[in-house]
């Protein structure tokens, strides 16, 4: 009996190696059991599902990989087609191989193409330190510099226009810091306006003239906005719309909350009244009415136009988004910014706007991902762009019935950049999200 209660031990004197999880437990087995196959009936429609994607890829992929790059018309194409497969049944890409740069670019002068490439890289650089924080903070001087080397780069002349432009900017931030010293924002604000409109009205024009007929600096071949067009005035537009659109939204937002009868009534009216209006309406009001409110003989851009009533547009839905964030703020917040002493404004900047920019993320991200896709109703008021141009090259003798290759083109594009949009705003979140740290 001893020897029996000896040998018997309760407490283990070497530990076994550690050994791995059942298979069945790990990795895609586990993954398709718990999301595939977890019950008969999610069992058949995975099953079912699988055959309807078996189905179309079979129908789909031949179709596009067997098909034809290389042909100067439909015609050619399907002859092609004829000769190598014994029938139709299959992609003619080679509109995309001739016509992809007047898909990009409209009617953009062939030799000015690098004008075009280079303002698109700077765009993205200019873009990187306001969507990174990672990157140089200095990078954020060719940010504030980028519209206008944009207007140079895309449509010519000296770079003297440009520059008055700027130096309107600039006299307009002088202005609101020497007024901002009595203390009224208001005053400031209407100080930078007039500053502003004083040099760009009367000042800057006579000076540019003068510069431009003793040293015409920076001179590049001047291109009318008729020549712009495909992806290229969609990204003019788009970029444009999204830049504006966020801070006249944020200053709607906000007025739409303000204590003051006239500014509510304002920014409650503009809004009601935008968001009322189909953006199709506005862009003809562009497009027709406005040069009837307009001195007889003023010139005005038409996509000029265009950018300032999609950003209108665009704004009215933004004023929302925000609002929103600010009304999910819960009221301690308010409490706490005027518990530490902040005015109004800093209280925004610091404590409010912050916290309901964050919250507004994915509307905000939503509406610039509308905006960017709405670009393409240019079209309808003589702006070529992607599908306006899909539609002048099937209106050619050459590629007369061609319809799917362009659109699905034009839709890899668009998709791509709503894509990114959306998956950027998605990581932004995970960021900013400071909830169970």
């Amino acid at each position: 009996m001893s020897q029996t209660t000896k040998s018997l031990a309760y407490v283990r004197k070497e530990m076994l190696d550690q050994q791995p999880a059942p298979r069945s437990q790990v990795g895609f087995t586990r993954w398709a059991r718990d999301n595939l196959f977890s019950g008969w009936f999610n069992t058949i429609l995975t099953l079912v599902s699988l055959f309807v994607i078996y189905k179309v890829l079979a129908a789909t992929l031949p179709w596009i990989f067997g098909g034809v790059w290389n042909a100067d018309s439909l015609a050619q194409c399907r002859d092609i087609m004829n000769e190598t497969y014994g029938n139709t049944h299959h992609a003619c890409w080679a509109v995309i191989h001739e016509r992809w740069n007047q898909l990009l670019y409209g009617f953009y002068p062939e030799t000015e193409y690098w004008r075009a490439n280079l303002a698109f890289v700077l765009m993205l650089a200019s873009l990187a330190p306001v969507l990174f924080d990672k990157v140089p903070r200095k990078m954020l001087y060719l940010t504030m510099a980028f519209p206008f080397l944009l207007v140079w780069l895309v449509w010519g002349g000296t770079i003297w226009g440009v520059l008055s432009v700027a130096v309107g900017f600039a006299l307009a931030g002088v202005a609101f810091k020497l007024v901002d010293r009595f203390g009224s924002m208001a005053l400031s604000a209407i100080a930078a306006v007039v500053v502003a409109l004083v040099w760009w009205l009367f000042i800057g024009p006579s000076v540019v003239e003068g510069l431009n007929s003793v040293a015409p600096l920076g001179h590049l071949k001047e291109v009318q906005s008729r020549d712009l067009g495909g992806f290229m005035i969609c990204v003019i537009i788009g970029i444009s719309g999204i830049a504006l659109s966020l801070p006249i939204g944020i200053v709607l937002a906000l007025g739409r909350q303000s204590d003051l009868f006239i500014v509510k009534t304002i920014c409650v009216g503009f809004i009601e009244f935008i968001r009322g209006v189909p953006l199709i309406t506005l862009l003809f009001t562009a497009s027709l009415l406005l040069n009837y409110f307009l001195p007889p003989g003023t010139t005005f851009d038409l996509t000029l136009r265009v950018i300032i009533m999609v950003t209108l547009f665009s704004s009215a839905y933004m004023a929302e988004v925000i609002r929103g964030g600010l009304a999910a703020l819960p009221k301690g917040q308010y409490e706490a910014a005027d518990a530490l002493g902040l005015d109004y404004w800093k209280a925004q900047r610091l404590i409010i706007m912050p916290q309901a920019l964050k919250i507004s993320i994915p509307g905000i991200v939503n509406t610039f991902i509308g905006l960017f896709k709405d670009t393409t109703l240019v079209m309808f008021i003589g702006i070529y762009d992607m599908l306006g141009l899909s539609n002048a090259i099937r209106a050619n003798a050459a590629w007369n019935g061609i319809y799917w290759e362009l659109f699905i083109f034009i839709g890899g594009v668009f998709w791509i950049c709503c894509f990114a949009m959306s998956r950027y705003s998605q990581w932004l979140e995970r960021k900013l999200r400071t909830d169970h740290r």
